[in-house]
């Protein structure tokens, strides 16, 4: 800085002595310019300064960088991107559990031929290093983990328009990434061995490798340091993960909805009413709802055409827990004109029927079922059919970046089950209403698709899409967990963490 400031000292007096030589200039009576070498002089006086404070702006202390702070200053600032480290998990845990999914003779969950096409002409599946995720309906819905995956496993060169940023020292990454494909695990469980899914039994395979991941990420330096807390773990499927729930609770989870959990969370709950779920368990403060991959191909605005039913709904009638609602709306709702109500399951032949019924129908019915939500509202929304909400405890994805009351109708389930009352209230909204309805759903059918339409999901993300969207939901999440991080960090030993509920 000395050096600089002697050069400053030398500009100034140079600039003394050219003024001193300059010739002066006097104005005339009608305020004549100065001479063409007074402006020379203005122009490399302005331009000087210029350089001098660009400089000094520019310039810093002179200080001894640590390693730390070199790495950080040679990454791009979060507020941008998030860094996500990958966890080192086995291949086993992720690509290679779809594998072995190919290399079945069929797919029990549902009969074979929802996958057979793929066995049968795609062999090489169960080799590929990245194969492609199961079409049964079943398991693609929850399809999130794979989508997350294949976008930082993409080479760098093409992740230009991911929010999350792949770094390779957990001193780095804002989040760490726990690459287990937890939905694929637990339904090939359930589809060689329903009975053994419960239990904790070195025979059930799904047990077996959440153990493994759990035991591997406990030895890590990153899981010591945060207690897991900054860990991120894709439970889209509600029995993902199903005998580690306690473990694995203080990390970031994404979750479809809190249906899987709050069952658990009501036996043991403290807190005064039924509807609070445990902040140790869930929370919208520290996990992020997503969306289900839908299972219905996206409808254009410009393809919409005249929608002759006034509400449609395709499903099964008879469900557990919250859903007990939809066999009331049934019977309620089966006989009233302009309605239609069909029992259907996602196979080849309902998939064909929910395309024609939800493309012809004004609205669609979305009730809970055995969880509060399902994948039939994001097919619903890519098929331009205004959803009907009837669940009183729903969650759902990206609010606050979304607003689902401009394109959605939210019923109370008391209003719902009234006679006729659901009907009256649809046929109330004007065409100009149900029109805005849909230009607005339009504009948001892009956020919920996860596909990125390459081979193995190795490829550029859509800027919009889910993925994304995903992630710039966990980076909102940072500064609580952060300070989770650093209180737990001054606790004295044996002291237990106190249970909260989160209270909305």
């Amino acid at each position: 800085m000395s050096d600089e400031r002697n050069r400053i000292t030398l500009l100034s007096t140079d600039r003394r002595k050219q003024q001193k030589a300059m010739p002066l200039v006097l104005k005339n009576n009608h305020g004549s310019s100065i001479s063409s070498a007074s402006k020379l002089f203005l122009v490399f006086t302005l331009l000087s300064l210029l350089s001098i404070l660009l400089f000094l702006t520019s310039s810093s202390p002179s200080t001894t960088l640590t390693a730390t702070s070199q790495r950080t200053l040679s990454l791009p600032s979060t507020t941008s991107f998030i860094n996500v480290m990958v966890a080192d998990l086995p291949r086993s845990l992720n690509y290679g559990l779809l594998n072995n999914y190919w290399s079945l003779s069929s797919d029990s969950r549902l009969g074979s031929d929802a996958d057979r096409e793929i066995r049968s002409k795609q062999l090489r599946a169960k080799t590929l290093d990245f194969p492609p995720y199961p079409e049964n309906p079943l398991i693609k819905q929850y399809s999130a983990e794979y989508w997350i995956m294949g976008d930082l496993m993409t080479p760098y060169e093409n992740r230009s328009g991911s929010f999350a940023r792949r770094v390779f020292d957990a001193r780095d990454a804002d989040v760490i990434f726990v690459p287990f494909f937890a939905t694929i695990s637990a339904e090939m469980q359930l589809g060689i061995a329903k009975g053994l899914f419960r239990k904790k039994d070195v025979a059930n395979e799904d047990y077996r490798r959440q153990r493994e991941v759990l035991d591997f990420l406990k030895k890590t330096e990153a899981w010591k340091r945060s207690g897991g807390r900054d860990h991120v773990f894709v439970l889209t499927d509600p029995v993902a993960m199903w005998h580690v729930k306690d473990e694995i609770a203080p990390a970031i989870l994404l979750v479809v909805d809190f249906g899987g959990w709050y069952r658990l969370d009501s036996k043991s709950s403290n807190c005064s009413s039924s509807e609070m779920i445990q902040h140790t368990q869930v929370s919208v403060i520290k996990d992020v709802i997503v969306p289900y991959t839908h299972l219905l191909p996206r409808l254009q605005l410009s393809e919409n055409q005249e929608r002759h039913s006034l509400l449609y709904f395709k499903g099964a009638k008879h469900r557990h827990r919250g859903g007990l609602v939809r066999e009331k709306l049934w019977d309620l709702l089966v006989n009233e004109p302009g309605v239609i109500i069909e029992e259907g399951f996602p196979n080849a032949t309902g998939r064909e029927q929910s395309i024609r019924g939800m493309r012809s129908s004004e609205f669609c019915l979305h009730p809970a079922g055995d969880t509060p939500t399902s994948c039939r509202l994001f097919d619903a929304i890519q098929s331009l059919c205004i959803p009907v909400i009837v669940s009183d405890n729903i969650e759902l994805p990206f609010e606050g970046t979304v607003d689902y009351t401009e394109f959605s109708v939210f019923v109370a389930v008391a209003d719902a089950l009234k006679p006729s009352w659901l009907v009256n209230h649809l046929k109330s909204f004007s065409k100009q209403q149900k029109d805005r309805f849909r230009q607005n759903m339009a504009q948001v059918q892009p956020i919920f698709v996860y596909d990125n339409g390459h081979p193995g999901g190795i490829g550029p993300i859509p800027l919009d899409g889910a993925v994304n969207h995903i992630w710039k939901k966990v980076h909102e999440k940072l500064p609580i967990i952060k300070e989770a991080i650093i209180r737990e960090k001054r606790k004295p030993l044996g002291v237990l963490v106190p249970r909260r509920c989160q209270c909305t």
